[in-house]
């Protein structure tokens, strides 16, 4: 039988904890498909749930990561709409197809094995197929799956944006980066936050934000909004910061904007928490807390990436080893990037591992 490398947390005390080994490639059932793994991005989630700072379930000894990009090798015998050779992406949940999700239950990485193997057998529902014209690499195909899908849903998964709105960004991560050029796309007026004036200038060079604000220097940065905006704030705003962040956001939103809280990165004391509850209600504002999304959306923003050829960052690649996996998430953790770190599988490692003929797909020799 045909094996793969397969990278499992036995315990979650650190991302030194991954343990690789070799395992079966399985077999796709009626309903599913057998994909084999060209790239996984990394989030901060990756990290939380490799450190046990993951707020949400885990299944034990876990294989970590939730974005793939791959190829299509095998398809059960009820799928009829992707074939041997389709390029795909999967969904981060594979039970949400449409609406919001119901749990955290079916996650990739999380309650369900994820991404850092070789291959993995996924339920045809869960996968969006890739057009064959696209020029997007598998990395920049990967950093879709959560990044993209969480962008897409913060600026049409409710009310949807128009040209001319204002967008905050807070921060020059991922998520951040991937709106911002959804929304220059869209003729949105964009802002981005960052502590560190070299980012401001790299991104400003690279990705064109309307204006840039340094929230160290400018510790009261909803007030530098209010000024950009001429006193009526900002109509999207992508919260990263969490608690440390909430008060400053909800200042600058505009009365009636929405609020899209994405991520926790920076803490407040018990004692200092604001009340979220009463600042919202002062600016009816709609603060949405943001569960990265449905297929549904993992295909619409997939659909108009590829058709306005916009280029999904990311900023570097680490190969699929041990110490490179670690080496991508002590450089995820430093703070220093802007855009998206991935792992991409490197050749030599499926050549060394595979027969191909104990795993030909629908009879068919495997061609690379």
């Amino acid at each position: 039988m045909a094996s793969q490398q397969v990278f499992r947390l036995p315990q979650r005390t650190s991302i030194n904890d991954l343990v690789v080994g070799t395992e079966p490639i399985p077999e796709p059932s009626s309903n599913e498909v057998l994909v084999r793994i060209r790239s996984v991005a990394l989030n901060f989630r990756d990290f939380a749930v490799a450190t046990a700072q993951y707020p949400f379930p885990v299944k034990d000894n876990v294989v970590p990561g939730s974005d793939l990009s791959g190829d299509v090798v095998k398809v059960g015998s009820h799928v009829d709409d992707f074939a041997h050779g389709d390029k795909v992406i999967s969904s981060f949940d594979l039970s949400t197809l449409y609406g919001a999700m119901k749990d955290w239950n079916h996650s990739l990485g999380g309650c369900v094995d994820g991404a850092l193997r070789e291959y993995i057998v996924l339920p045809s529902s869960a996968l969006v197929k890739i057009p064959k014209e696209t020029r997007l690499s598998y990395s920049q195909l990967s950093a879709l799956v959560c990044t993209g899908t969480t962008a897409w849903n913060s600026l049409y998964g409710n009310i949807a944006l128009k040209p001319g709105q204002t967008v905050l960004f807070l921060g020059t991560g991922g998520v951040s980066i991937t709106g911002l050029i959804l929304a220059k796309a869209a003729r949105a007026i964009t802002i981005v936050t960052s502590s560190s004036d070299s980012k401001l200038q790299h991104v400003k060079e690279t990705y064109g934000p309307d204006h840039v604000i340094n929230y160290k220097t400018v510790p009261k940065w909803s007030e530098e909004v209010l000024r950009i905006t001429n006193g009526r704030g900002a109509d999207y705003v992508f919260e990263n910061g969490g608690a440390g962040t909430i008060a400053e956001s909800i200042n600058a939103v505009a009365f009636g904007g929405s609020i899209a809280v994405i991520g926790f990165l920076a803490s407040c004391p018990q004692e200092k928490m604001p009340d979220v509850a009463a600042l919202a209600l002062s600016k009816g504002a709609v603060v949405r807390g943001i569960m990265v999304g449905s297929r549904q959306h993992l295909e619409e923003v997939t659909r108009y990436v590829v058709t306005r050829q916009l280029q999904v960052p990311v900023e570097k690649e680490f190969g699929f080893s041990k110490d490179e996996i670690i080496a991508a998430f002590e450089y995820l953790t430093s703070g220093t990037h802007i855009g998206k770190i991935c792992i991409k599988m490197t050749w030599y490692l499926f050549c060394s591992c595979l027969n191909t003929k104990n795993i030909s797909p629908l009879g068919s020799s495997w061609l690379y």
